[in-house]
């Protein structure tokens, strides 16, 4: 019993006294906002756009500016030259040097690719897919926070009846104890009594044990320390609604994002193929030039030559060259075709046919399974509705059931044991009530998210 309660105690004391309650509500907006799926889910996104930016890049201009300064000096340069077995005398340059400054716009655009085009395309749709696939993980990481906080509702609401069993073994144990000092009753009597007190001890720290585990895997699905998680609200309500199954799957075939993100990876993954497949034919490219503002500077000096072309020693003779241009234009059109690239264009194809053939196996899945997914949701939800009920029925019986031993053991025409029993049955019926009102709303989020507004 003390290790029991120690146990309880431990959880008690392992949590933030200053954290608030916490709800499923905000279980629902911890796990949206810190679970690991949902930020994958993001960063899926991303690269998606990642992606289309890219595509962009194939069908726009690209344009890029340049400014350029170059220079050249040669000195005490020397050599001759000879024509038809004529040596010519030796020529000298002193001194050759030279510099220009030329600023560039430059510019090139594919006006005509097919293979851009649907690249495009195929980026656009993949965008699409990414945003509607982290809707639906979204759905999903809000539908297992709900039933893990309710897993968690079930497990201290158990562990609370372990308890009071405890409470009852020991009560049971006492009384049993006093008869036998008495000569009441047989020592196996009290042996038996020792035996289920001993046995709902160790209930009692499995079912506290149990509670401490199903926090920790909410705490992980939440993204927080458990330590930091606070007391789980253990109120529960449930009102039935009327469930109309073909509306359902109407509801679910139009708003479910997961199917709308199938279809657009279909889309995204045929319009790859094309993109691929028109890496065979040729395209247009249009390229220009401008250059603004250009200037050259040279400076020549080598020594003066007689009439026969010979250098005179010692003299010397400079000559500067100086051009600016204000602009000057350049472009081109090219047909291009790029008809053998080392089989590279058939790799991209085949990888891009292995792509459609899972989005299209995929979609027809989710298809397929729709309307067998949405008939279990319906059925999960009129199944916890009817343990609801049966569970209501024998809460009230057990409660007459405690209220009839009770009288008759006054009056001393019940023994002790049938209290205790009578008593530990309505424990477990109202624990009962507790975990069908807990499957109640998980089938009720089970619901939600199969018509697609999960959240």
């Amino acid at each position: 019993m003390a290790r029991a309660w120690l146990w309880g105690l431990g959880l008690v004391f392992a949590v933030d006294a200053h954290a608030e309650i916490l709800t499923a509500s905000k279980a629902v907006q911890l796990a949206l906002k810190n679970n690991s799926q949902v930020i994958g889910a993001e960063a899926g996104v991303l690269d998606a756009r990642a992606g289309l930016y890219g595509a962009y890049s194939g069908i726009l201009p690209n344009l890029s500016a340049s400014i350029s300064r170059s220079g050249r000096l040669t000195k005490d340069a020397v050599g001759n030259s000879a024509i038809g077995g004529i040596a010519f005398p030796p020529q000298t340059t002193f001194r050759d040097e030279s510099y220009s400054t030329q600023p560039v716009v430059s510019g090139r655009w594919n006006i005509l690719s097919l293979s851009n085009l649907s690249d495009f395309s195929s980026a656009r749709s993949g965008l699409r897919a990414a945003k509607q696939s982290q809707q639906a993980t979204r759905n999903d990481v809000a539908l297992a926070a709900r039933r893990q906080f309710y897993e968690v509702v079930r497990a201290v609401r158990l562990a609370q009846v372990s308890s009071g069993a405890v409470r009852l073994s020991r009560d049971d144990e006492r009384r049993v104890r006093a008869l036998f000092e008495v000569g009441s009753v047989s020592r196996s009597e009290l042996y038996r009594a020792q035996v289920r007190t001993s046995q709902s001890q160790l209930d009692s720290v499995l079912s506290w044990h149990q509670v401490t585990v199903q926090r920790i895997a909410l705490a992980r699905l939440l993204g927080i320390r458990e330590s930091a998680m606070g007391e789980v609200d253990t109120l529960l309500t449930a009102t039935p609604i009327e469930v109309d199954e073909p509306a359902l799957i109407a509801e679910a075939a139009k708003n479910r994002p997961d199917l709308q993100a199938a279809d657009n990876e279909l889309i995204s993954a045929k319009a790859s193929v094309n993109s691929a497949r028109f890496l065979r034919l040729p395209y247009i490219t249009l390229g220009g030039q401008v250059a603004l503002q250009s200037s050259s500077t040279s400076t020549f000096d080598q020594p003066a030559q007689d009439s026969l072309g010979a250098e005179i020693p010692g003299s010397s003779l400079t000559s500067n060259t100086r051009l600016e241009t204000d602009r000057s234009y350049g472009g081109q059109v090219a047909l291009n075709w790029d008809f053998f690239d080392g089989l590279a264009t058939d790799a991209r194809i085949a990888a891009n046919r292995a792509r459609q053939m899972r989005a299209q196996e995929n979609r027809d899945a989710l298809y397929r399974n729709l309307e067998s997914e949405v008939h279990q949701a319906v059925m999960t939800y009129r199944e916890a509705l009817e343990g609801d009920r049966l569970a209501r029925r024998t809460l009230e019986s057990a409660t007459e059931n405690l209220k009839l031993i009770q009288e008759k053991y006054n009056v001393g025409s019940s023994t002790i044991l049938d209290l205790i029993d009578a008593q530990v049955q309505l424990q477990r019926a109202q624990s009962d009530v507790v975990s069908a009102l807990a499957a109640i709303r998980v089938a009720e989020a089970q619901l939600n998210r199969v018509r697609g507004r999960a959240e």
